[in-house]
């Protein structure tokens, strides 16, 4: 029993750790500019929208003997060109993402050490050797990563609010701006944003496949609970001054929090896109590796020379749409393997078509808000 509880938490923190990412560190600031309750309404709704469609995914993998990540099982259930905008969406998105984590963490490692932004290459060349090394090692490094990771957020956090709370001006708080309602839509998304996970989760889980839906339910639950008291600091502290990088502008102790969480988010993010090169295009290992650890570092070299770096550009359009498709199609993915699914699941979820509508709007609405607004 303790082996599978162990295994439990191991892989609920895994998924808590690949959605806790850079998203967080922007929620403060949207959610000053609609309101604290506009953006607590958002966070559980959009919370329950994404936490459905993590069970929906969950539910593919346990239908599948075979061991996939994304792409692999839009080819088994969508055919060929289901497998290929999956594998678009899955490889731009996660470029993209290693790549803000990667601008994110040369800023908050220079401002640690130096006080300043000057020292972001080198630190971003430190930060990089040391995740690819970590990425080499493998999975015997993914339970202490993320469980240590995790639970350095939750102390953080917890810290960071004993501190803060007597300074917290609930006037901050009560002030709604109708007007900014959709503007924490975008962060919102991003910030719960985690399918690349899942796959990893029915891999740590192996014969204990029945804990599956509670390690998604957890695992979702704690990034949601722990935005909600992050936000509730900064906008009950800040008002309309916080910073749109909350780490960037609060302290030290603060910057630290969001180091941790985006190398948490950076490891799992970097051994699921090395799983897709492995597993689903059958590269050599050795290639997967070098594609993954590489390709993010000559992104930033080249933006960080081009001076067109854009943390918050980045974010939105390599995480809001891909992640949008993804959900789209992952929903199309959970309907044909209830016909198609090779194996017997632990749970089903039910897609009624309603709710099917539902879900596909609420990530077309995401990737609209993105590009037009």
């Amino acid at each position: 029993m303790n082996i599978i509880k162990n295994r439990m938490l191991t892989a609920a923190f895994t998924l808590s750790g690949s959605i806790i990412g850079a998203g967080i560190l922007g929620l403060p600031y949207v959610f000053a500019q609609s309101g604290y309750a506009i953006g607590l309404f958002w966070i559980i709704f959009l919370g329950l929208v994404v936490g459905y469609t993590f069970l929906c995914l969950g539910e593919v993998c346990l239908r599948t003997k075979e061991t996939h990540q994304l792409p692999g099982y839009a080819e088994k259930y969508l055919g060929k060109f289901g497998k290929i905008i999956m594998l678009l969406s899955v490889i731009f998105g996660s470029y993209a993402a290693l790549l803000a984590y990667l601008v994110g963490e040369s800023q908050s490692i220079s401002i640690i050490v130096t006080n300043s932004d000057n020292a972001m290459l080198y630190s971003a060349l430190g930060f990089w050797l040391f995740m690819s090394f970590l990425l080499k090692e493998g999975m015997r490094n993914l339970k202490k990563i993320e469980t240590i990771g995790v639970l350095i957020v939750i102390f953080l956090i917890t810290f960071i609010y004993i501190i803060y709370s007597p300074e917290i001006k609930y006037q901050n708080l009560n002030d709604i701006s109708w007007n900014y309602f959709f503007i924490p839509f975008g962060v919102v998304l991003f910030a719960l944003l985690g399918f690349n996970a899942i796959p990893e989760i029915k891999i740590l889980l192996k014969n204990k496949e029945k804990v599956m839906k509670k390690v998604i339910l957890i695992g979702i639950s704690i990034p949601i609970i722990l935005y909600i008291i992050f936000s509730l600091i900064f906008v009950g502290v800040f008002g309309n001054n916080v910073s749109q990088i909350a780490t960037l502008s609060s302290g030290k102790l603060i910057t630290l929090l969001g180091i941790f969480t985006m190398m948490t988010s950076y490891f799992i993010l970097s051994f699921s896109l090395k799983d897709v090169f492995t597993y689903d295009l059958h590269f050599p290992k050795k290639t997967s590796y070098t594609l993954v650890s590489v390709i993010p570092l000559a992104l930033y070299l080249g933006l960080f020379f081009l001076d067109k770096i854009n943390f918050t550009q980045i974010i939105g359009i390599g995480g809001v749409i891909s992640g949008g498709l993804t959900g789209i199609l992952i929903m199309m993915m959970n309907l044909s393997a209830k016909k198609n699914g090779n194996r017997k699941p632990e749970y089903s979820m039910q897609v009624p078509w309603y709710l099917f509508t539902l879900l596909t709007i609420v990530y077309l609405f995401g990737v609209v808000i993105q590009i037009f607004f």
